[in-house]
């Protein structure tokens, strides 16, 4: 597929299809750079002055709406039509009743003709979002590459690709594939719709790969522990190290994502997953991730009332016991030691807070405490 890079009435002729497409070729397992930004209209939507959403929200995606009641009572009128007729328009990027009530106005077949070609040749984002709307609510399999695709533009497009795949059988599967593709906004959007009706194939990424480091991960952290079964998976006797490691990111994360998703005060199995997860770190070879990840657990623990952490005060006094009997021996002092950044700001910030408060064998001569 041969990528047009002429300038139009409207700016970039490059579609935002070919744009995802040309990028993912790139690195086809990573996610875009950037999420793919700039896009091929970022100069003319940097121009105009953006349509103020409606003071009533109920009212959201009508105006949308109306235009696409119009095209549709044209039975004559080409999906070309719509190619920059939302550009002044407000277009929500999530699934919208009043879009998709005029979807459901319409010739099926018209619908799904209609939203295929505005997500394949749209130089503009407004009518692309409004093509993948359109598919949004069908169910035609044939269509999962090309939401796929336009999906890999996640910030954008990934509420609404993720809605998609999800209404098509072999859409987890495909949600799968996109998952492992996608960061920011956008893999809140896919996590999400995985964890909904999770497969056998979905947990086990989920309870493995889910969080990726973004601090954005604190929005489905505790989606993932409670769709993917977190606490019969860890404790099992036997369970893999991405397993393990995968879990005390989870931990992390909801100790402290008040406002964001679960805490740990509202996850039931807390008290059991993190003695497991201690358990399964004392059986471990140290890594500074590990450490870092379980002394971060540990602070929230001790900084909080027990209960804020899904514990009772004996239950919490016995874990971060666990806990520190394991941060505490030699072979992981010498290993975070060696392995974090000591030039770095989260050295400089881990030692001076986290480090200092739960006086840590590994920093202790650092700090200017005593060694325990």
């Amino acid at each position: 597929m041969s990528v047009t890079t002429e300038r139009g009435a409207l700016g970039s002729r490059t579609t935002l299809f070919e744009h995802a497409l040309r990028l993912h070729r790139q690195d086809p397992d990573s996610a875009l750079p950037r999420d793919g930004q700039p896009y091929p209209d970022d100069d003319l939507h940097r121009r105009r002055q953006p349509p103020r959403p409606p003071k009533d929200q109920r009212l959201r995606g009508a105006e949308v709406a109306g235009i696409l009641d119009a095209y549709f009572a044209a039975a004559d009128a080409p999906p070309g039509q719509l190619a920059d007729a939302f550009h002044d328009v407000d277009v929500p990027i999530h699934r919208n009743e009043h879009i998709a009530a005029a979807a459901l106005r319409a010739d099926r077949q018209r619908v799904r003709q209609t939203g295929r070609w505005l997500v394949r040749h749209s130089t503009d984002r407004c009518s692309a979002t409004v093509g993948l709307a359109l598919l949004a609510t069908d169910w035609a399999e044939e269509d999962i590459p090309l939401i796929q695709t336009i999906g890999l533009l996640s910030n954008q497009f990934g509420a609404l690709a993720a809605d998609a795949l999800r209404r098509r059988r072999g859409g987890q599967r495909a949600l799968l594939w996109l998952g492992r593709r996608v960061a920011g906004w956008g893999r809140v959007y896919v996590i999400e719709a995985l964890c909904r009706h999770p497969t056998l194939e979905s947990r086990r990424w989920l309870l493995r790969h889910a969080c990726d480091g973004d601090f954005l991960n604190g929005y489905f952290a505790g989606q993932v522990a409670t769709a993917a079964h977190l606490h019969e998976a860890i404790t099992d006797t036997e369970v893999d190290d991405d397993l393990v490691d995968h879990t005390g990111r989870l931990l992390r994360l909801m100790a402290d994502c008040g406002g964001m998703g679960m805490t740990l005060e509202h996850y039931p199995p807390a008290p059991i997953v993190l003695a497991a997860h201690a358990a399964h770190l004392d059986r471990r070879a140290p890594t500074a991730g590990r450490y870092v990840d379980a002394a971060l657990i540990v602070d929230h623990l001790t900084d909080k009332a027990p209960e804020r952490g899904g514990c009772t005060a004996e239950q919490r006094d016995r874990i971060v016991q666990q806990y520190l009997a394991v941060l505490d021996r030699q072979d992981w002092c010498d290993t975070v030691r060696e392995e974090l950044d000591a030039d770095g700001d989260f050295f400089a910030w881990f030692t001076g807070t986290v480090a200092a408060r739960l006086h840590l064998r590994a920093f202790t001569d650092l700090t200017g405490g005593d060694d325990r």
